[in-house]
């Protein structure tokens, strides 16, 4: 197969080669691109970077190639025909381009741009020639520059600055980049201006820009490539741009109109710590706003302190929109003393309540197929301190359809959550002042849920927990719930369930625990959203236990052999995974994205396996995508045909997931992937029931691999997905022949990428 792909990709490139060649003018040659050969006199640190910043200047580029084929030209040539066609029009809408000529190219700009850069890097006087090596139809350049001993810094220094600035500029050159034998390099000096000018702001100079500074080199005191470098104040350099300035008032509106863009007549001022809150009537209480500002009066003026203010205002969840202006009150005299600002805070409110609604449909392994329908009410600022309320009411229904003896079965399941965040830490102890970066969330959940699996069970479940979320820094996550407590009971047992649990110890002990209360933990680092880091990475770790505190409560039950509380067996276990992710840019929109999950679970003491809920499954769209949701393992078992247990989702204690996904840009808002996933679950010990399924040093082999291409609309980061897998080895197939089974195919559909 893989050399039919390749004689067939080789053949369609030499027919679109060919038919190019039939459309350039005779008086013109196709330009094919360029090259850039460095030589220099001396060993030169970094030419490699030198040498790739150089080939952004070898303009202009060639008309691009897919898999060797200049199918945007080709398609230009075609639709410049009376009667296109179709096919030539789409494929010029979406992939057309103009023929890039040799005539096109400017060598003399060029080799000026070569050396320009050049000089920018400290390599004066080089000597630059190009040749062009071209036959009938296409022609290339070579460019080649020989490049002199580079200068080198001697003394860096500030040259008479006036006024208390310039004693500031001086404390800052002890972090400068810029060291002595260093290159003369005019990017570096750029980002030192920067550098300076951002150490200044912090130290209160509102008005000051990094345009102001300007360096001066001095070669004349050497004679063997040496230079002096001093940093000056341009001229004419305002006088209020040259002190620093304090926050002298401070203005908080808690309930602006952005569309109005005014201030009404009747507002009432609170001041409280200093700060004025501004409000027609208490929408936002001062007391719970003010801890989210970091600046007071009298400090000084400070951006970063402003940017962080910003972003916890934001993490509210309140507003839709936080802007901070500074009115300048006084400018200070002679370039001495201290300027005053007025710190205005503009807050614009969301809607204070909404109401979502939101339609699923579910499709399982087993056959089990229905909707699911959610309604979320939301208020945002329940108490008038930014508290936010969401109640979810969830209904859904699935029947199994068709595919075994089962069929007629069905689920109902009905459930209310209710989650209030506070935007602040509610602590015994005040610790607020440990956490600059965002102000911790605490939350509050409770839930109940009622599923009835028809000519089985009925289950009821309520939960709550009590937990924080913090930020540490614009990466790090953390999320910790101490009380994490869940209640089953299970009901309606009709006696075909309970001749199924009687078969299968391993699912009954796992329904047995009724009540499970303990803690959990979840730590994420994540550079995924920030787009100024070309390969960013995402791990994700979490931690579950359970029991321990419980335990020391509880009583032994005869009848059950295990202990009670309250009456209720309950769980105990402790659970940990981790989920690591890294995007490497192939450039041009295209990337390569690697997954690894893996998690373990273990039961002891009162318990011997896992709660249900609370075991790992494997398969479906964000996962292993050529196995349907939940239908993967556990090891190599093999559910009989027309077994009321297949109704039960196939899980396990252990969890181990690898992934491999291409991306590459098609057309605008649309996108294409070629992936590879595998993964399993197992039990930690043998279960008559599920044979097969023990987690064995031959793991390897029983991974469930599947293979597949998908299609992404992405609109502004809104993803709908599909994904066409088809498995290579399914482990419950008794020979292991990795066959890739493209006669079952599965097609995933989801919103989101899947990692």
């Amino acid at each position: 197969m893989n050399k039919n792909l390749i004689f067939l990709i080789s053949i369609a490139a030499l027919l679109f080669s060919c038919g190019v060649k039939k459309f350039i003018p005779t008086n013109e040659t196709l330009y094919t691109g360029a090259s850039l050969t460095l030589q220099s006199e001396e060993n030169i640190d970094n030419l490699k970077a030198i040498e790739d910043e150089l080939e952004l200047v070898l303009r202009p580029r060639p008309n691009t190639k897919i898999l060797g084929i200049k199918i945007g030209l080709y398609s230009y040539y075609k639709n410049q025909k009376e009667n296109p066609g179709f096919i030539n029009r789409f494929l010029f809408k979406n992939f057309g381009e103009e023929p890039v000529y040799l005539s096109d190219v400017d060598q003399a700009r060029v080799s000026e741009l070569i050396n320009n850069r050049l000089e920018n890097r400290g390599f004066f006087r080089s000597i630059l020639d190009s040749e062009v090596l071209k036959d009938s139809t296409k022609a290339r350049i070579v460019y080649k520059a020989a490049i002199k001993k580079p200068y080198k810094l001697q003394t860096y220094q500030v040259d008479s600055i006036k006024y208390p600035i310039g004693e500031d500029i001086k404390e800052t050159l002890a972090n400068s980049p810029i060291k002595k034998d260093g290159r003369f390099d005019l990017a570096l000096f750029e980002l030192e201006r920067e550098r300076i000018d951002k150490s200044l702001k912090a130290k209160g100079y509102y008005n000051f820009n990094a345009d102001f500074l300007i360096f001066e080199a001095d070669t004349n005191q050497y004679k063997n490539k040496r230079y002096d470098l001093f940093l000056r104040l341009k001229k004419e350099v305002p006088e209020k741009s040259l002190v620093p300035y304090k926050v002298n008032k401070i203005n908080v509106f808690p309930n602006y109109s952005i569309t109005t863009d005014s201030i009404t007549k009747d507002t009432d001022t609170v001041s409280y710590s200093g700060i004025n809150f501004i409000q027609n009537e208490e929408y936002f209480k001062p007391k719970r706003l003010e801890s989210y500002i970091l600046f007071r009066k009298g400090q000084l003026y400070n951006p970063t302190i402003s940017k962080r203010t910003s972003n916890r205002l934001s993490s509210i969840g309140t507003y839709k929109f936080v802007n901070i202006e500074y009115d300048v009150l006084d400018t200070g005299k002679n370039g001495t003393g201290k300027g005053d600002l007025t710190a205005n805070i503009y807050l614009s409110p969301l809607n204070k309540r909404a109401l979502r609604a939101e339609l699923q449909a579910v499709s399982k392994s087993n056959n089990f197929t229905g909707p699911n329908l959610l309604l979320t009410y939301a208020n945002r600022n329940l108490f008038s301190g930014g508290e936010t309320l969401n109640i979810t009411a969830s209904i859904g229904y699935e029947t199994q359809l068709s595919g075994s003896e089962n069929q007629g079965l069905s689920s109902a399941q009905i459930g209310l959550k209710s989650d209030l965040i506070f935007p602040r830490l509610l602590f015994p102890i005040k610790i607020m002042d440990r956490f600059k970066y965002a102000v911790p969330k605490t939350i509050v959940s409770a839930g109940f849920e009622y599923l009835n699996r028809s000519k089985l069970y009925s289950l009821n479940s309520v939960n709550t927990s009590f937990g924080y979320s913090w930020n540490a820094n614009r990466f790090v996550n953390h999320e910790l719930n101490p009380i994490s407590i869940n209640y089953v009971n299970l009901s309606n047992t009709t006696q075909e369930f309970k001749d199924i649990l009687d078969e299968n110890p391993f699912l009954k002990s796992s329904f047995d625990q009724q009540f499970i209360a303990g803690l959990t933990y979840s730590f994420i680092y994540n550079e995924l959203n920030d787009s100024a880091i070309r390969n960013p990475f995402y791990f994700n770790a979490n931690f579950d236990i359970a029991g321990n505190t419980v335990s020391l409560f509880g009583k032994e039950d005869e009848n059950i052999d295990s202990k009670t509380f309250l009456g209720l067996e309950y769980a105990q276990y402790v659970k940990a995974d981790i989920d690591f992710r890294y995007h490497f840019s192939l450039g041009n929109g295209q990337k390569l994205i690697g997954r690894l999950f893996g998690g373990w679970g273990l039961a002891y003491g009162n318990s011997t396996t896992l709660p249900f809920s609370k075991q790992y499954f494997s398969g479906g769209p964000f996962s292993v995508r050529a196995f349907r949701i939940r239908s993967l393992g556990p090891g190599t078992y093999t559910p009989i045909d027309g077994d009321s247990g297949s109704f039960f989702d196939r899980a396990g204690d252990i969890r181990l997931e690898a992934n491999l996904e291409y991306r590459f840009p098609i057309i605008p808002y649309l996108k294409g992937a070629v992936f590879a996933d595998a993964g399993n679950v197992w039990l930690r010990e043998e279960n008559d029931a599920l044979s097969g399924g023990k987690f064995s040093s031959n793991f390897l082999n029983e991974l469930g691999i599947g293979a597949g291409f998908g299609l992404r609309v992405d609109i502004q980061n809104f993803v709908i997905r599909f994904d066409l897998a088809a498995p290579l080895n399914d482990p419950s197939e008794e020979e292991q022949n990795f066959n890739f089974d493209v006669a079952n195919p599965i097609l995933n559909f989801a919103i989101g990428y899947p990692f």
